[in-house]
C-alpha cells in the first residue's frame, strides 16, 4: 500500500483534522483513517492496515455507532468530524420555535408590567391618560375587526343593511360615526409635524376630537350632558314652526314635506348631526338619519327589549333623544317600548314625524328637563 503523508478527503486536511481529535490507537500502536481505504497513517513504520471505514469508526470510536453494521449514518459522520453544532444552537423547525416565540412573550409582559408599575408610581395623571389611550385603541381595534367581520358576510350572503340583526345594524352606524371623526384627526396629522399639535388638540378638546373609547367615566357622563344641553337649545325653535303649522295641516299632509316646516338646522341640532352644510347636504342626512332610526326599531322590536343590556337600553333612548344618563334602567325600558309602538306604526312617507318625535317625547318626558 502506498502511503499517503498529507491525505485529503474533499476541501478538509486530514494531517489538520487529526491533529484537533482524540487519536484513538490500534493494537499495533497506531491509528486508523476513516476516509477512504487507502487512507491510512501509522507510527514507527508499523504495518498498515485495511478495514472497512465504517467499522474502523465504529471500533476506534465505540459512541458512534455499531462496529457490526455495514454503514453509518451521515449523523454519526457530522459527530465524528466535529461538524455537528451545539445543541444550544439548533433549533427545530417547530418545537423550538414556539418556545423561542413564549419567550418574548414572556419577557415583552414582564418588561410591560414593570414599565406600567414605573408610570404609575411616577406619573400617575399620565398614566390614567396613557391607560385609558391604550385601551381605546383595544376596544377600537376590536369594532373594526366585528365591522370587517359583518360587511364581508353582508357581501358573501347578498344582505341588506335593513335584514341585519340589531346589534349588528347599531354596530355598524356606531363604527360608521367613529370612523368619521377618526378621519378628521387623520387630515389634520398629514402635515409635517403636525401630529405632535394633533396629540395637544386631544388633550384639550377631548369631546369634540375623541371617541367615546377615549373618554373617562366621568367626562362620558359630562361630554353626553353637554350634547344633550345642545340638543335642548333647538327644541323652543322647533316647537314654535309646530304651533304655526299644526293648524293648517291635515292627516294626509303629514309627509316628508313637514321638514320644510321646521328649519333643517335647528332638527339637525336635535338629532346632534352638524348644522353648517348646504340645505340639500342637511336635508339628504336628516332623511337618511332618520330611515336608518327606523329600520333600527323595527329590529328591536323583532328582538325585543328584554335581550338588551342596561347599557345598550341607555344608549338606545339617548339616540332617539332621551337623556338617559340620570334615569334608571327600568324607566328607560318604559320609555323605549313607547317608542318603538309609535315608530313601527308609521309608514314609510310618514317618517318625518320621527325627527319630530325626537322633541316632543322627549320634553313631555317626566324628569329629563335638568
Amino acid at each position: 500500500m502506498r502511503r499517503q503523508t498529507n491525505a485529503t478527503y474533499g476541501n478538509f486536511d486530514l494531517k489538520t483534522t487529526y491533529s484537533r481529535l482524540p487519536l484513538p490507537h490500534c493494537e499495533d500502536g497506531g491509528f486508523q483513517s476513516v476516509l477512504g481505504s487507502g487512507c491510512f497513517v501509522g507510527f514507527g513504520g508499523a504495518p498498515w492496515t485495511l478495514c472497512r471505514p465504517e467499522a474502523a469508526v465504529c471500533s476506534l470510536w465505540p459512541g458512534l455507532g455499531d462496529p457490526s453494521s455495514d454503514c453509518l449514518s451521515l449523523h454519526d459522520l457530522k459527530i465524528f468530524f466535529g461538524f455537528q453544532k451545539s445543541s444550544k444552537l439548533h433549533l427545530s423547525p417547530k418545537a423550538d420555535v414556539k418556545s423561542l416565540i413564549s419567550y418574548v412573550v414572556t419577557k415583552t409582559k414582564v418588561i410591560n408590567g414593570k414599565y406600567h408599575r414605573f408610570l404609575g408610581r411616577h406619573f400617575p395623571r399620565f398614566y390614567v391618560l396613557y391607560t385609558i389611550f391604550m385601551k381605546g385603541l383595544q376596544m377600537l381595534w376590536a369594532d373594526a375587526k366585528k365591522a370587517r367581520r359583518i360587511k364581508t358576510n353582508m357581501w358573501k350572503h347578498n344582505i341588506k343593511f335593513h335584514q341585519l340583526s340589531y346589534r349588528e345594524m347599531e354596530h355598524l352606524r356606531q363604527f360608521r360615526r367613529d370612523v368619521t371623526k377618526c378621519l378628521f384627526l387623520g387630515i389634520l396629522s398629514i402635515p409635517p409635524f403636525a401630529n405632535y399639535l394633533v396629540f395637544l388638540l386631544m388633550y384639550l378638546f377631548p369631546r369634540q376630537l375623541l371617541i367615546q373609547h377615549f373618554w373617562t367615566p366621568k367626562q362620558q357622563i359630562d361630554f353626553l350632558d353637554i350634547y344633550h344641553a345642545l340638543r335642548k337649545q333647538s327644541h323652543p325653535e322647533i316647537l314654535c314652526y309646530l304651533e304655526k303649522v299644526i293648524p293648517l295641516i291635515s292627516d294626509s299632509g303629514l309627509r316628508w314635506h313637514m321638514t320644510e316646516l321646521c328649519t333643517k338646522k335647528a332638527l339637525s341640532r336635535a338629532m346632534l348631526l352638524t348644522p353648517y352644510l348646504p340645505p340639500v347636504l342637511l336635508r339628504y342626512r336628516l332623511k337618511t338619519h332618520t330611515t336608518v332610526i327606523h329600520q333600527l326599531d323595527k329590529a328591536l322590536a323583532k328582538l325585543g327589549i328584554g335581550q338588551l343590556t342596561a347599557q345598550e337600553v341607555k344608549s338606545a333612548c339617548y339616540l332617539r333623544g332621551l337623556n338617559s344618563t340620570h334615569i334608571a334602567e327600568e324607566r328607560c325600558r318604559t320609555w323605549l317600548g313607547e317608542w318603538l309602538q309609535l315608530s313601527c306604526s308609521l309608514r314609510e312617507a310618514e317618517l318625518s314625524l320621527l325627527l319630530h318625535n325626537v322633541v316632543l317625547l322627549s320634553i313631555n318626558y317626566t324628569g329629563t328637563r335638568r
